[in-house]
């Protein structure tokens, strides 16, 4: 490959990107792909926009530095190697760390704006979908903030209620029908990642 494989990654919240992108990456040598994470691209807590109850709300596209994460996109797919701060969703019991990322032949980039931003949409190659039920999502959220950000229930379900799913059918949703692969995550993934990585391993070879 003389240039890198952008490959799009995409859902909604808690439909599983994150296991995938975990999956992806034991299958293929860590030469032989690399992940920038939308997650690492937040802005600072005092430049969030806040609802009408007066709690922010993380899940809007202005809730990221979209400027910063176009500007790195472009600086990997020129061979350059990045360093970020880790994002840690405000977690003050986790210390962030710098992430560092280096070219390689394929870049996955993932987030829930990758394909609402038209910049960072118009560089990606292969746009992949992770499609779950709103049910579903929402039950692994609430086990996911519980023990990984320590959220609260009230917490977590204000936030589906009146932040992520309004954002979710405004920004995410309508790109669902044209996207390359749909890989559905009710019960599990595996048959739809199988068709994934053998088409990024077969890329790898060309």
């Amino acid at each position: 490959m003389n240039h890198p494989f952008i490959v799009g990654i995409t859902g909604g919240s808690a439909s599983g990107k994150t296991s995938i992108l975990h999956d992806i990456k034991s299958q293929l040598s860590p030469e032989a792909v690399s992940v920038v994470s939308q997650d690492n691209y937040y802005k600072p807590i005092e430049e969030q926009q806040s609802d009408e109850q007066g709690r922010i709300n993380f899940d809007l596209p202005t809730s990221i530095n979209r400027s910063a994460f176009f500007h790195d996109l472009m600086a990997l797919k020129e061979g350059k190697t990045l360093q970020r701060l880790e994002y840690t969703f405000n977690n003050k019991e986790k210390e962030p760390e710098i992430v560092e990322v280096k070219p390689a032949p394929i870049i996955i980039i993932e987030g829930l704006f990758i394909f609402y931003f038209e910049e960072i949409r118009n560089q990606i190659d292969l746009k992949v979908y992770i499609d779950a039920k709103d049910e579903v999502k929402l039950k692994r959220r609430l086990k996911r903030d519980s023990e990984e950000r320590g959220y609260t229930a009230d917490v977590v379900q204000y936030q589906w209620n009146n932040h992520v799913l309004p954002s979710y059918y405004q920004y995410l949703r309508p790109y669902r029908d044209d996207v390359d692969l749909i890989i559905t995550n009710n019960e599990g993934y595996h048959k739809g990642l199988d068709v994934l990585i053998t088409f990024l391993k077969n890329k790898i070879q060309m």
